[in-house]
């Protein structure tokens, strides 16, 4: 098999790869219609309403970092992971019956929105620390990048036809289809009960403790580089991966458009993003520092492209490039750290990865929407901008300094 796709040879990642590529566009289809029925529906075209309705979909990361860890880390993934899948096709299916009775209010969204974030608190670190499960060491780096394919696939292909749908059939029944795309997931994830030898969990402790959660940032603390990348990822997502809130307000505030265009635009940055995942997926080991601050001050120039573009086509085609850059990030940082990291210690590095980039989406949210009503949606793009150079600085200073400290080791 060529090499971007070769972890697909084994069988058991081929089943949970076209799972969860099914899953992700439902995932994407629910999204789409949220942020919508939210912009143009529950509230007076507010993008600081998809702001707070983001930051209680993302908070969760943080709030329950101390325990996700440890459950990806101690509780047999495959187990944990067909829990928080069905829960997830339950909130859709609460969600879809609330849209469908024609009495769903702002309120009840947001609920289910931190309902929905706690779930995923659980299942992002048990979902990326259970491809370990299914590959071995040299097939990783590939496994992750094709997760990334399959995620940003998904997000090409989800918010397309969710416009096309909510024109179509309304937000509610969107919902709805969103319940079914999780059963080929929760199909492949109980035939591995079968088809995989079980992972022993650490059970040395039967309980979470603030020691055991501090393990995660005491691993990433010893190495610098770690912990820069993880300063890195924290800048550049707290306002770069809000787009859903910025780009909301784009169709609305800017080119007056509807829920197709919303969708489009999606798809557009998402054409970005899966070439990024290929560029890491067809990677022979993991990306190195120096690129990844490259990559950053890449995500930097698109951004500011990106808001002073004129019109909605050139708009829309320089998403590609935002799309490329914060995907090619975000996918490498974690390629990097679970590389890098020790097995046993992967799902609370990993935890930690996910609360970090997850996290501060959610910091972000609200700011990304208000500066989006009262300066206007281009310049909340142009935030991220900002937040992408100090990145690069930061990446460029660190490497200064550690190119400093080693002449004077030589010199003595």
């Amino acid at each position: 098999m060529s090499r971007p796709f070769r972890s697909l040879s084994n069988p058991n990642y081929r089943l949970w790869f076209g799972g969860a590529f099914i899953s992700n566009i439902g995932a994407w289809l629910q999204r789409t219609a949220q942020d919508w029925i939210v912009i143009a529906e529950l509230s007076d075209q507010n993008a600081s309403a998809v702001g707070f309705v983001v930051f209680l979909q993302f908070a969760p990361q943080i709030l329950l970092l101390p325990i996700t860890g440890w459950a990806a880390d101690r509780m047999e993934r495959r187990k944990l992971l067909f829990i928080t899948q069905s829960l997830m096709a339950m909130l859709a299916l609460i969600l879809g019956l609330l849209v469908l009775s024609g009495h769903v209010e702002y309120w009840q969204v947001c609920v289910c929105a931190f309902a929905l974030g706690c779930v995923a608190a659980f299942d992002a670190p048990a979902r990326h620390a259970f491809v370990s499960d299914l590959v071995s060491e040299k097939e990783l780096s590939n496994a992750v990048g094709l997760n990334s394919v399959a995620f940003n696939s998904a997000r090409l292909v989800g918010p397309a036809i969710a416009g096309i749908l909510i024109a179509l059939i309304g937000t509610g029944w969107v919902f709805m289809i969103n319940v079914l795309s999780f059963i080929p997931l929760l199909f492949a994830l109980y035939l591995f009960k079968k088809r995989l030898s079980v992972v022993a969990p650490n059970t040395s402790k039967a309980t979470p403790d603030v020691a055991k959660f501090l393990d995660g940032f005491r691993y990433i603390w010893q190495y610098k580089e770690m912990t820069v990348i993880l300063v890195m990822s924290f800048l550049i997502c707290s306002l770069g991966m809000n787009f859903s809130v910025y780009l909301s307000a784009m169709t609305v505030h800017v080119f007056q458009g509807h829920a197709d265009q919303y969708g489009f635009l999606i798809s557009m940055m998402a054409i970005g993003s899966i070439s990024g995942a290929m560029v890491t997926a067809s990677r022979r080991s993991s990306p190195s520092f120096r690129s990844m601050i490259y990559v950053a001050a890449l995500f930097s120039v698109s951004c500011f492209l990106v808001s002073i573009s004129a019109s909605f086509w050139s708009f829309a085609v320089l998403l590609i490039l935002l799309g490329l850059s914060l995907q090619l990030f975000t996918t490498s940082t974690v390629s990097y750290m679970q590389v890098a990291t020790e097995k046993r210690y992967r799902g609370r590095v990993m935890a930690v990865v996910l609360a970090t980039a997850m996290g501060s989406t959610a910091l972000g949210a609200p700011l990304v929407g208000w500066v989006a009503d009262t300066l206007g949606a281009r310049w909340s793009i142009g935030m991220g901008g900002v937040s992408g150079l100090i990145a690069t600085a930061l990446g460029f200073w660190f490497l200064h300094t550690q190119a400093k400290a080693a002449r004077k080791e030589s010199v003595s």
